[in-house]
């Protein structure tokens, strides 16, 4: 009866993030360039913040309980996955254009910050300022893109004029996204449960994959809808605001945290992962369908190995 119940949960939510998706992705749009945006920094910047928001729910709410492994793990996983799963998912659909912004600066950042938390979890704990300079480094970050928001003869320009219902839909597109993001990770981590799996690897998998369907639902509906400065800006945007705001707040609210041996290997991972995505990305300038392939081919081993364990 709970997997029955907790499978329809996940049915439902499913639907509700890719209504959400839409509503967020064609709002977001217009809303930006009524402030000077691009495609690409409306990605980076609200789209990403708000399918981020589910990363931070879960991570935020296992920090003050203790569960530093699911905090942690559901960071790195949900990273790995957006990279992975998502935008190569969403490439093997269709391949996505990219810029050279994108890749010299958002992409160089994000493999530097990879880097840098791999070194601060080496000795398997997290402190608070370690926190502290990832929360200040994403502050840098945000203030670094809108500074340069004038800078966009490179990127797509959002279109449509701006109205009331766009901030009544992008509300709406976010409580359906972040909502929904919740609910499946309660359905999916309590069917888990029910087979036995380890915080760690409920965290690093299961919580990962839920909170990064919103990415999914918004990267994969911005491509299909020709915006590719949102659908990979969001991914990429995410992926920073997970490693530097969500995992930086969470280490500031808990800063004893531990972390399981398993992290350095997954951000291992990352890291490699981080930087075939910013080579594929230089590469023509795109991720192509077959660069998109093999970047799901690598986290579904990574998968097979967490699951092995």
């Amino acid at each position: 009866m709970d997997i029955f119940l907790n499978s329809l949960i996940i049915v439902v939510t499913v639907v509700a993030l890719w209504k959400g998706a839409d509503w967020l992705v064609e709002s977001a749009s217009r809303i930006g360039k009524s402030f000077g945006l691009s495609d690409l920094v409306i990605g980076l910047t609200i789209v990403a913040l708000g399918t981020s928001a589910p990363e931070f729910a879960v991570t935020i709410a296992a920090a003050l309980a203790g569960r530093s492994d699911i905090s942690v793990g559901n960071v790195i996983g949900s990273n790995i996955f957006n990279l992975g799963f998502v935008l190569g998912g969403v490439a093997a659909i269709r391949a996505i254009t990219t810029t050279p912004k994108l890749v010299y600066r958002d992409g160089v950042i994000l493999i530097g910050i990879t880097i840098l938390l791999r070194f601060f979890v080496n000795d398997l704990r997290m402190t608070a300022i370690e926190g502290t300079v990832l929360v200040v480094a994403l502050l840098a970050y945000i203030g670094f893109l809108l500074w340069q928001r004038e800078e966009r003869n490179t990127e797509e320009v959002a279109d449509g004029d701006v109205t009331w219902f766009d901030w009544v839909k992008l509300l709406g597109g976010l409580a359906l996204v972040v909502g929904g993001g919740h609910y499946l990770v309660e359905g999916a981590s309590a069917i888990a449960r029910i087979f036995g799996m380890s915080e760690w690897v409920i965290g690093v998998t299961i919580v990962a994959a839920g909170t990064s369907t919103p990415e999914l639902a918004t990267s994969l509906t911005a491509v299909l809808k020709g915006k590719h400065g949102i659908s990979i800006g969001n991914l990429v945007g995410s992926d920073i605001f997970n490693l530097l705001g969500v995992l930086g707040v969470a280490t500031l609210l808990n800063p004893h945290m531990t972390v399981d041996a398993g992290a350095r290997m997954s951000l291992n991972v990352l890291i490699l992962m981080v930087t075939v995505v910013v080579i594929g990305m230089r590469t023509g300038w795109k991720i192509s369908r077959l660069e998109g392939g093999a970047l799901v081919l690598i986290n579904l081993v990574r998968w097979i190995t967490n699951f092995s364990k």
